[in-house]
């Protein structure tokens, strides 16, 4: 009796953890069902400068033993490719890595896929070329201030050809006689890609702007724009600038001369006068010559002229004078006459129509020989030559068929002779070689 009791007993504490297991093991399963991240892509996007770029790829899984993950290029169709990956700890779950480099050459947006079992995460990030960029129409107004005075810059920052806004832009001079560019201010781009800003003159020198490139685009820098700082002493002109003779000949040299004067207007020798150059069509003026005045204050200088524009003469200023500039003088540049074309003499020899006399209806054919005068020794050329008729009775010969003679020169053709009369061939002549005649020949046609 003991017995069965103590089986009963057993029996029941079995059944009771059998049923105390039951939301165990459900815990057990869900803890074990494979999962995973969204997978993470550094940089992204990934943007390719100069140099091939490294990505990153990072997930986690867990309950899974193994993953992969694959890419697929733009353009390919349904085609993914593995790439390696390496697990590592990372607490419950498992990080997966994996790296891959690009070049310019896979920009484009890719597709990515990892697995793990019957877990899956999918995306597509994108490999792209870093943005070129370009600071247009820089400019830095007015040219000419009073030391202390206000001026303005502005440009635009364009991103492949389009307006690129929200950028930084820093502004930078360098003062005449100087070699470094030092920060002045730092601007913002508006959306339309402009830019400008008020600063103050304190020295004659150079201003530009420079975009120093962000994680997608590369850095540029504009072109220079210089400003004349007029110190508050005695006021200074550059009178009666000249330049002649115009217009002028593209490669010839241009003259140029004036006279420089301080306040009181006595003429200023001994300093320093730059000739300066703005071609047709742009904004900017460059230095192109200079020359010290005389004890009478004047200048002379020459340069070689290239393109049509505006010329004009600058003083800097000195110690207790004002910097000045001249009037502008325009000079158009022509093209120069090309040397009349050097050609060879040809002669049309040995011209020939036979049969004859030659039957009403029949072919008649001709036969000469072209050649080209090679420096005394005649040689056959290859040309275009025309053949002519003239009736008997008429004054006029007509066209009646074009033939080529053959690198030899010789020359053949055939036509069916109607009407008896002269016939002659004419070479015109080309680009290397003046034309000829040949003598002409009479055939009588018969019926």
């Amino acid at each position: 009796m003991l017995q069965r009791t103590r089986v009963a007993a057993v029996a029941l504490a079995v059944g009771a953890g059998a049923l105390a297991l039951t939301p165990t093991a459900s815990a057990v399963a869900e803890t074990t069902a494979e999962t995973i991240s969204r997978v993470d892509v550094s940089p992204s996007p990934v943007v390719i400068f100069d140099k091939p770029v490294k990505a990153t790829f990072t997930f986690t899984t867990k309950g899974a033993g193994k993953a992969e993950l694959q890419l697929k290029a733009p353009g390919d169709a349904g085609v993914f490719t593995p790439v390696e990956v390496k697990p590592s700890p990372h607490g419950q779950e498992t990080r997966w890595t994996a790296t891959k480099e690009f070049t310019a050459a896979n920009a484009g947006v890719w597709n990515f896929l990892a697995i793990a079992g019957d877990a899956s995460a999918k995306g597509t990030f994108q490999v792209k070329k870093a943005l070129d960029t370009k600071v247009v129409e820089f400019d830095a107004d007015p040219d000419l201030v009073e030391k202390g005075d206000r001026l303005r810059v502005s440009g635009k920052l364009e991103a492949e050809g389009k307006a690129y806004g929200g950028q930084k832009v820093t502004i930078t001079f360098r003062a005449r006689g100087t070699d470094a560019y030092r920060h002045v201010t730092t601007v913002t781009t508006r959306r339309s890609g402009w830019f400008s800003a008020h600063v103050r003159a304190g020295a004659t020198g150079w201003w530009r702007a420079e975009f120093g490139g962000n994680a997608e685009a590369r850095s540029s820098v504009s072109d220079t724009d210089r400003v004349s700082v007029r110190w508050r002493d005695r006021d200074s002109r550059i009178t009666g600038f000249n330049a002649y003779h115009e217009p002028v000949t593209r490669g010839d040299r241009l003259s140029f001369t004036g006279t420089l004067q301080a306040e009181g207007w006595r003429d200023l020798p001994g300093e320093r006068v730059s000739i300066m150059f703005k071609e047709h069509g742009s904004s900017h003026w460059r230095r192109v010559t200079s020359d010290v005045t005389d004890r009478d204050g004047r200048f002379w200088a020459r340069a070689t002229a290239y393109d049509s524009g505006w010329w004009r003469a600058e003083f800097d200023g000195a110690r207790g004078v004002d910097g000045s500039v001249s009037g502008t003088d325009w000079v158009r540049v022509v093209e120069p006459t090309p040397p009349p074309a050097v050609k060879a003499d040809t002669r049309v020899i040995s011209f020939n129509a036979y049969p004859e006399p030659v039957k009403r209806g029949k072919h008649l054919r001709f036969r000469a020989k072209l050649q080209v005068d090679d420096e005394g020794d005649w040689d056959g050329y290859k040309g275009k030559v025309r053949l002519y008729f003239k009736p008997s009775g008429s004054a006029k010969y007509s066209y009646v068929k074009s033939t080529w003679s053959n690198s030899s020169g010789k020359i053949y053709t055939k036509v069916k002779a109607w009407k008896s009369g002269r016939w002659k061939f004419v070479y015109q002549g080309d680009d290397d070689t003046y034309g000829d005649t040949s003598g002409s020949d009479y055939v009588r046609v018969k019926r």
